[in-house]
């Protein structure tokens, strides 16, 4: 019997992907079905389904689920599920397939799983704007002139509007984890995988710290925080597709390596990679992020300011307060059971001789390091000084490296969580 919260959905872990001889059967059909090409967002989605990391989903959402989730966080049989997972297709795609029928799901000439197609539903410019206005808008001053810089500034939203004129709906059956497990291996594990190593070091309370920046003090501190109230934190980085100007995995990892090696009792640590790529939906993604990592074994999501922001589209602790007004099913299973671990805004402060928060700190800005992904991204892109403090040194000797290597440069828009204007 296991110590870990369970998987969401009250199903265990339901897992599409296939092995062995199922395998190979199934890529012998797929080699005679018509062929869909799918975005890197479904990319990563279907290897989520695939090792039970979207547990309970079984496929791409139909329209009664999709709508359900839009509206009201909740799957068309109650479950909660904030964000849709749905798979686009072309108008002619949409003529040519009828529904019973079976596709093949191809992304960049590999075979990724085959899909029994249940619904075909049209998705115009009023569906779609809808969908990016309760997926995406937050209470941010951006939110305040939403379709003005949305369609400009925020990448979840294009990717939404960008999408083809129908979604399909249906189960899947996986047949590629895509490179991952190659790639990163040693940090990118499936649900199981990482349940089991929990299972070992006698884990019952975990937390879970999200990262898609590299990580700096405030990380660390947040992590340690986590560290001395649960049995073990795992450092959980996407290891999928991100926006331009955002520092690559690889690189990320191998921060996250050198501060494991040098500043955690590493007993208590685990550093841990998942497929998806950012949708940058603020409030929902951060239940979003609870809701795949009760399926990795994380009852404790860490949810500090901004958290999966981008922009100002959000307010700075919107993806706190989320939590408080989400569904709740009376059914358990049905029920988000990873809590929030909320945290206030955390800073160095010279005052104080060390990270502080909000909540800690009787000290004013003037006496404080604003530490933030995106500022440490738009300092190094632009060869500056990072002020004392900000990272540790082994890690930003790692950054400057593959800022040096770069040839062609992104401009790194600042946010108000960057650069602590709107701190009290």
């Amino acid at each position: 019997m296991s110590n870990l919260v369970p998987p969401h959905g009250g199903k265990g872990l339901v897992c599409a992907l296939l092995e062995g001889a199922a395998l190979e059967a199934e890529k012998k059909k797929a080699a005679g079905l018509k062929q869909i090409e799918i975005s890197s967002r479904a990319k990563g989605d279907l290897i989520m389904m695939g090792i039970g990391g979207f547990s309970p989903l079984t496929g791409f959402m139909n329209k009664a689920d999709w709508k359900g989730v839009v509206e009201k966080m909740l799957l068309a049989d109650g479950t909660f599920w904030p964000v849709p997972v749905t798979l686009d297709i072309s108008a002619a795609d949409a003529k040519a397939i009828k529904a019973g029928e079976e596709v093949a799901l191809v992304r960049n000439g590999e075979v990724m799983a085959t899909m029994k197609v249940e619904d075909i539903y049209e998705m115009t410019e009023a569906d779609k704007k809808w969908e990016c206005e309760n997926v995406f808008k937050g209470e941010g001053p951006d939110s305040q002139k939403f379709w003005e810089i949305a369609l400009e500034d925020h990448p979840g939203v294009k990717m939404v509007m960008a999408q083809k004129e129908f979604n399909i709906g249906g189960p899947v059956k996986v047949l590629s984890q895509g490179d991952f497990p190659v790639k990163f291996a040693g940090v990118y594990c499936t649900p199981a995988q990482l349940r089991e190593k929990m299972e070992k070091k006698g884990w019952k309370k975990v937390a879970a710290l999200q990262l898609r920046n590299p990580m700096h003090r405030s990380h660390e501190y947040l992590a340690k925080l986590a560290a001395e109230v649960c049995d073990g934190v795992v450092i959980h980085s996407l290891v999928g597709a991100l926006k331009p100007g955002d520092i690559p995995a690889e690189v990320r990892v191998k921060c996250i390596d050198t501060l494991v090696e040098n500043y955690f009792v590493k007993e208590n640590v685990i550093q841990a990679g998942y497929p998806l790529d950012m949708r940058y939906a603020g409030p929902r993604e951060a239940l979003l992020h609870a809701t795949f990592r009760q399926n990795y074994g994380v009852n404790n999501q860490i949810i500090g300011r901004d958290h999966a922001g981008v922009g100002d589209f959000y307010g700075m602790f919107e993806a706190q307060e989320i939590f408080d007004r989400m569904p709740k099913p009376a059914d358990a299973g049905k029920r988000l059971l990873c809590d929030p671990m909320k945290i206030d805004w955390t800073f160095y402060c010279v005052k104080c001789d060390g990270m502080a928060s909000m909540r800690t700190c009787p000290h004013g800005k003037e006496d404080r390091v604003i530490l933030s992904g995106t500022k440490l991204r738009k300092i190094l892109s632009e060869g500056g000084e990072v002020p004392d403090h900000f990272g540790r040194p082994e890690v930003l000797d790692i950054l400057r490296a593959y800022y040096a290597s770069l040839t062609e440069k992104v401009e790194v828009k600042m946010q108000r969580a960057a650069d602590g204007s709107v701190m009290k």
